[in-house]
């Protein structure tokens, strides 16, 4: 795969992280768009093209944009503005169109004008927070389908010392095993300390131990009924 082109359009807090993090990367080549003179000098040097133009006027943003792969706008304060760069993506027929939004209707409206993506970072953090302070034994998890999520968590002591035939997270919680994570620590020649993450697919008669990161996969109703101390 070459090297994807992705225009990063607003470069409010959210746009220039973004930026950043994609520049930093091998694998991007980004366009950082803003109208704001001092928002596209701080980033000129992180990304490979920063342009000043209000990607509200057509023939400007077609320019700056062109054969990219990705648009991404994430201009927040302006909905407006947002929605009509969103417009003008999809007529340049820009392969793949991401959209920041702020609320549940103004996600709506960019998927209504053609946004293939929709994220809306706030929202995404507060149910990441909820769920991680509903269970303290949760590591990370991924949205599968409305209702079902994939989940790693740390392993709930009353899972410690027990076999998976034992367990039966199947029949008595009705989630499926998908792997097992674990860190293996070794010390380098040079006396330098990495830490190792592996994963495996165990068998029935695996004995889950301390510090096991548990890969599962269920109904969110299912997941919550896994212990959680």
């Amino acid at each position: 795969m070459g090297v994807r082109r992705i225009a990063v359009i607003g470069l409010g807090r959210f746009g220039m992280h973004l930026a950043r993090q994609l520049g930093a990367a091998s694998q991007a080549q980004v366009i950082a768009i803003d109208r704001s003179a001092p928002l596209v000098d701080k980033i000129k040097d992180e990304v490979e093209v920063a342009v000043r133009l209000d990607s509200t006027d057509r023939a400007a943003l077609s320019g700056a944009i062109q054969e990219i792969d990705v648009g991404v706008v994430s201009i927040g304060e302006h909905f407006e503005a947002a929605l009509l760069t969103t417009v003008i993506l999809r007529q340049l027929a820009v392969p793949r169109i991401i959209c920041r939004a702020q609320t549940e209707l103004h996600a709506e409206i960019f998927r209504q004008v053609g946004a293939h993506e929709v994220i809306q970072p706030e929202s995404q953090a507060g149910e990441t927070l909820a769920r991680k302070l509903a269970n303290p034994q949760l590591q990370d998890f991924i949205s599968l389908a409305e209702g079902y999520t994939l989940i790693e968590m740390a392993t709930p002591a009353a899972f410690t010392g027990r076999s998976l035939r034992d367990l039966a997270l199947r029949n008595r919680y009705d989630v499926n095993l998908v792997a097992v994570k674990q860190t293996v620590t070794r010390e380098q020649e040079d006396g330098t300390v990495v830490h190792d993450v592996t994963a495996s697919v165990p068998r029935a008669d695996y004995v889950i131990t301390t510090g096991d990161i548990l890969v599962l996969v269920g109904s969110n109703d299912a997941l919550n009924r896994l212990p959680k101390e």
